[in-house]
C-alpha cells in the first residue's frame, strides 16, 4: 500500500522564515520549533474535527503530516469541514483535505494514505511506527480498542479527539511523557536570599548603604537592599526569616527607615526602596525542592539507572547527586533576576552574579550525568530550570476500558455532583455501546429520535451495570445525546481541534506538561474538566 505524498517547500535549516514569524517560537523557543519540523504526525480521518487539528499544526510549522482515511467527500462533509469544497464531492476526503490544508504552509510536506485504519490494522499495523504521535479521530470503539494496543505496545504516543453534539473529547495514552520545561504558570523567583551562595553574599557586601552618595542609593537594586537589611534583621530581630504578616510589616519598616531624608526630614522619592518592600514576600520565599522534584528523585527510574534509561531520567538522578553534594540540599540556581529601579551598571553586575553561579551548578549537574553515563549524548540547556522537571504516566486504553481495571471509584466520586462533565464520558461510552449493537449511532435520523431514547437508555444502564458504576445520570442526557444524532458541529470541533493541537505541540516538544488523561468539553455549559480515568 503506497503513501502518497504532495511535495512541499523544500525544509532548509531547522527554523525556517515562515516559523520565524509564528509567535509559538516566543513559547517554546528555537529548539521546540526544531522538534516540531522534524516530526512526522498522522491523522486518522479528515472529520471537521481532524482537519481542525491539523489546521493549528500546519500553520505553526508541523515538518510532515500524513492523514488516513478511505472515505469519499459527501455533501455533509462540505456543510461542516472548511477544509472541503463542494468540487470535492466524490473525491477521496484525505487528499481533498491535505490540499488545501498545505495552502496555509508550504514549508510543510503532506502526504495522504486512501485507506480505511481498520484495513491497515489488518494488513500491516507496522505502518503507524514511522510516526511520531498518532491522532485518531471520530473512530468506533472497536477500531480504536485495536489501534490504542498496536500503538502502546509500539510506544508510540496516541491522542484521541472526538466531537459528539456539543460535546467535546480528548484521551492522551502515553506510557511516560517527560518534560523539562514545564513553563508553570505562576513561577517563583529563585533568588535564594534565604540562602544566599558565597558570590551573592560577596557581591551584597561590597555595598555600603550608610556611605553611599544619593544618586547611588537610589539605583542600588532592590534585591541587594532586602538582603542588606534581612542582615540587619538577623542581628537586631530574630535569628529567623519574617515569616508571619506581623514579622513581615516589621521588616518592610525595617527598610522605610532606610529611606534618605532631607534637610527637613521628609523621606526622599526612592523608588528602589518601595521596590523592595513591595517585593519582601517575593524576596523571603523559601529555597526548597517542589514536591514533584521529590517523588522523581524517590522513583525507581531514578534510583535503579540501566543502560536502557533515557537522558531524563539520567538528569534527574545527576540533579539527585548534586543536590546531595554541591547544592548542599537545594536545586541549581535558576541564574534569572526580574526587572528592577537600577542603573545599568550595578542591575548588570547583580545579574551576572546569578548567572555565573547557574553556569557553575549547571557545569557541577553536567559532570554528575557524566558519571553517571559516559555516552550521555547531550545533557539539557535547561538544567537551571531543574524545578520544573515533571513525568506524567497514562494508563492504556486497555485498562480504560476493562470492568477489572476502570477507575470506578474515581467515576462514582465525580457523580457526587449530577451534572459534573463526567456524566458526558459515561454518556459517550453508552453511544459507543448503542454502536457495536445497532451499527449506527442514536439519533441519526430524525425519525428514530423518539425510539432511539429506550435503546440508549439501556445501552447506558447496561454498561453502568457491568461496570459496577451505581450512579444515575438523568434522562436529560439520554435526550440530549439522542437529539445530537452524532453531529459534528463545526464550532465545537475548531475548539477541539485547537486544543488538541496543543496537546501535540507539547508532546513533540517535550515542553508544558499535558494533561492526565481525560478531557471533557462541554458546549452546553460552557466548561471542561480533566479526568484520570
Amino acid at each position: 500500500m503506497a503513501l502518497l505524498e504532495q511535495g512541499g517547500g523544500t525544509r532548509g535549516a531547522p527554523v525556517g522564515p515562515s516559523s520565524l514569524t509564528h509567535p509559538g517560537v516566543l513559547l517554546w523557543g528555537d529548539h521546540g520549533q526544531e522538534a516540531l519540523e522534524s516530526a512526522h504526525v498522522c491523522v486518522i480521518n479528515a472529520t471537521a474535527t481532524g482537519t481542525e487539528i491539523l489546521k493549528n499544526l500546519v500553520l505553526p510549522g508541523i515538518g510532515s503530516f500524513t492523514i488516513v482515511d478511505g472515505n469519499r467527500v459527501s455533501g455533509e462533509d462540505v456543510g461542516n469541514n472548511f477544509f472541503l469544497q463542494k468540487s470535492h464531492i466524490g473525491q477521496n476526503r484525505a487528499q481533498s483535505a491535505m490540499e488545501l490544508l498545505q495552502e496555509l504552509n508550504s514549508d510543510v510536506s503532506g502526504n495522504f494514505v486512501e485507506e480505511n485504519p481498520e484495513k491497515l490494522l489488518d494488513n500491516d499495523p507496522s505502518f503507524f511506527n514511522q510516526f511520531n504521535l498518532v491522532v485518531a479521530t471520530q473512530l468506533p470503539e472497536s477500531t480504536l480498542l485495536r489501534l490504542a494496543e498496536v500503538l502502546w505496545n509500539s510506544n508510540i504516543p496516541l491522542l484521541v479527539c472526538r466531537t459528539y453534539g456539543l460535546v467535546g473529547y480528548m484521551r492522551v495514552m502515553i506510557k511516560e511523557h517527560t518534560v523539562v520545561e514545564s513553563h508553570p504558570d505562576n513561577m517563583l523567583e529563585d533568588l535564594r536570599l534565604d540562602k544566599p551562595f558565597p558570590e551573592l553574599t560577596e557581591h551584597v557586601q561590597d555595598y555600603d548603604l550608610e556611605h553611599m552618595d544619593k544618586k547611588d542609593h537610589s539605583h542600588t537594586p532592590w534585591i541587594v537592599i532586602v538582603a542588606k537589611y534581612l542582615t540587619k534583621w538577623f542581628n537586631e530581630k530574630s535569628e529567623q526569616l519574617p515569616k508571619s504578616y506581623k514579622e513581615k510589616e516589621a521588616f518592610k519598616e525595617l527598610i522605610r527607615q532606610g529611606i534618605l531624608k532631607n534637610e527637613n526630614g521628609t523621606p526622599e522619592d526612592e523608588e528602589n526602596f518601595e521596590e523592595a518592600i513591595k517585593n519582601v514576600n517575593t524576596a523571603l520565599n523559601c529555597t526548597e525542592i517542589p514536591r514533584g522534584i521529590e517523588e522523581l528523585f524517590n522513583d525507581d527510574c531514578c534510583l535503579k539507572l540501566t543502560e536502557q534509561s533515557s537522558s531524563f531520567w539520567i538528569l534527574v538522578r545527576a540533579l539527585k547527586e548534586f543536590v546531595a553534594n554541591e547544592g548542599q540540599g537545594s536545586l541549581p540556581v535558576r541564574g534569572t533576576i526580574p526587572d528592577m529601579m537600577a542603573d545599568s551598571s550595578k542591575f548588570i553586575k547583580l545579574q551576572n552574579v546569578y548567572r555565573e553561579k547557574a553556569k557553575k551548578d549547571i557545569a557541577a549537574v553536567g559532570n554528575h550525568a557524566a558519571k553517571l553515563l559516559q555516552s550521555l549524548g547531550k545533557v539539557s540547556a535547561n538544567l537551571c530550570n531543574a524545578a520544573f522537571l515533571r513525568v506524567v504516566r497514562c494508563r492504556s486504553l486497555a485498562e480504560e476500558h476493562s470492568p477489572s481495571s476502570c477507575s470506578k471509584d474515581a467515576i462514582i466520586s465525580h457523580m457526587d455532583n449530577p451534572d459534573s462533565e463526567i456524566v458526558l464520558y459515561l454518556m459517550l461510552r453508552a453511544v459507543n455501546r448503542f454502536y457495536k449493537q445497532h451499527g449506527r449511532y442514536p439519533g441519526v435520523y430524525n425519525y428514530q429520535v423518539e425510539d432511539d431514547i429506550g435503546k440508549l437508555k439501556s445501552c447506558l444502564n447496561g454498561f453502568l451495570q457491568e461496570y459496577g458504576l451505581s450512579v444515575v445520570v438523568k434522562d436529560d442526557y439520554v435526550h440530549e445525546f439522542c437529539r445530537y444524532g452524532a453531529a459534528e458541529p463545526h464550532a465545537v470541533a475548531a475548539f477541539m481541534g485547537g486544543a488538541a493541537a496543543q496537546e501535540v505541540i507539547k508532546v513533540i516538544t517535550g515542553q508544558f506538561v499535558i494533561f492526565n488523561n481525560t478531557f471533557i468539553y462541554s458546549g452546553m455549559s460552557q466548561t471542561s474538566a480533566t479526568f484520570q480515568l
